[in-house]
């Protein structure tokens, strides 16, 4: 039997190991990814202020996956050809019997006129450190700084952190006071990311805007980013030297480019409940790949939901939990829903931090709290500490 694994950040290498777990020898399970490293992307928000480096946070994924008897494969995948169960990559073919795809997002620079030319961005090791580049020569030239999310993102909360992180950098470096920081986002309101809110954030969040002395703008589209400035829908220009906005997340090349996935407009793959294809008894999705309703009305700005580590993870087990009972032919599969994962994160707030958790990400919650800790963000390093050693280690079924 053979298992075929497309991604491997948090959602897929999960699927991988777990699978290759529970099936031993009764399994092949070969994982592909264009990138030879696992990186721990929550911690991204601290390389362009040089809280850390890239190679703090990515562990090789061959050194891992070969020691639990997993086949790593970079190669860049293209399509898959699923009337004959084979996925084409730059390099070679491969065959499957069961296939999960984990791929993560494709980032959308086009939303916005200008957003790729004179916008940084922190979604990737390369992108981190050309920030930090960007940064450095800001403070020979410091001024108005816009940080936030276009319309259709999801990604609010990394944004937020990293806004937050760029001000405590700013007064580090004593430079807080030349420069003006502007928040922008589609949300209807401060804290809502994504996910409609959670009790009090709306208010917290604004406690901080003003501790930081943050000018925020909610409910407006980016409308073009120019080398020197950022107008926004509601006629707003707000000059700028310096600029970071999450764009939107579309489905990546290799689903867009397999017919058979039978996608729509925004290529992710359509699941049911347990994270089977909707038609493909064979094809499994998890993490980011997945498509993820927004479980709220869309207003005048549209925006999408947060996809982070943690259901990335719950998803990555589920999978592999149903795929083995398929395999074996025996037992239920389990189901749940992305917004009926437990909601688990850390905002950082430079060297602050919000603890937030409920019971479910999305409406209606049991339980829902925000804890903010202005001390120091303990949980957030202890967290990357934590999941850093976890896959190391290559112990997938720890939390």
């Amino acid at each position: 039997m053979k298992v075929l694994v497309v991604g491997g950040n948090f959602a897929g290498s999960t699927a991988a190991l777990e699978i290759k777990r529970k099936l031993g020898k009764k399994v092949e399970v070969t994982l592909i990814d264009r990138n030879p490293d696992f990186v721990y992307v929550p911690s991204l928000i601290w390389v362009p202020i040089g809280r850390r480096e890239v190679k703090d946070i990515t562990v090789s994924r061959k050194g891992v996956l070969e020691k639990k008897g997993i086949t790593f494969v970079q190669d860049t995948a293209l399509k898959v050809e699923t009337n004959r169960n084979t996925v084409i990559c730059e390099h070679g073919e491969y065959g499957y019997d069961h296939l999960v795809i984990a791929t993560g997002p494709k980032v959308v620079f086009d939303e916005v006129p200008g957003l790729k030319d004179h916008c940084s961005y922190i979604g990737t090791p390369p992108g981190a450190m050309k920030t930090r580049e960007q940064l450095e020569e800001f403070k020979n030239n410091p001024g108005p700084i816009v940080i936030g999310a276009t319309q259709g993102a999801g990604c609010m909360g990394a944004a937020y952190e990293f806004i937050f992180n760029v001000d405590k950098w700013l007064r580090e470096e004593k430079i807080r006071k030349k420069v003006e920081l502007h928040w922008v986002t589609p949300e209807p309101f401060l804290g809502h990311f994504g996910i409609d809110g959670m009790p009090l954030g709306e208010t917290m969040l604004k406690g901080f805007m003003k501790m930081f002395d943050i000018k925020y703008h909610t409910s407006v589209a980016v409308k073009e980013v120019t080398e020197n400035s950022v107008e926004l829908s509601d006629g707003t220009v707000i000059e700028s030297g310096f600029k970071m906005l999450m764009p939107p997340f579309v489905g990546v090349d290799f689903v867009a480019n397999s017919e058979g996935l039978e996608t729509g407009p925004n290529k992710f793959i359509p699941i049911l409940p347990n994270y089977r294809h909707q038609t493909l008894e064979n094809v499994w999705a998890a993490g980011l790949a997945v498509n993820v309703k927004p479980p709220f009305e869309q207003g005048e700005v549209p925006f999408s939901v947060p996809k982070t580590g943690f259901p990335s993870d719950v998803t990555g087990k589920i999978v592999a939990e149903n795929i083995v009972k398929t395999i074996k032919g025996k037992g239920k599969l389990k189901e749940k829903a992305w917004g009926d994962i437990p909601g688990l994160c850390v905002m950082d707030a430079g060297k602050k931090e919000v603890v937030i958790v409920s019971n479910h990400l999305f409406k209606p919650r049991i339980f829902a709290i925000m804890i903010p800790n202005v001390i120091f963000d303990i949980n957030k390093v202890l967290l990357e500490k934590y999941f850093m050693w976890k896959l190391r280690h290559g112990l997938s079924y720890l939390p």
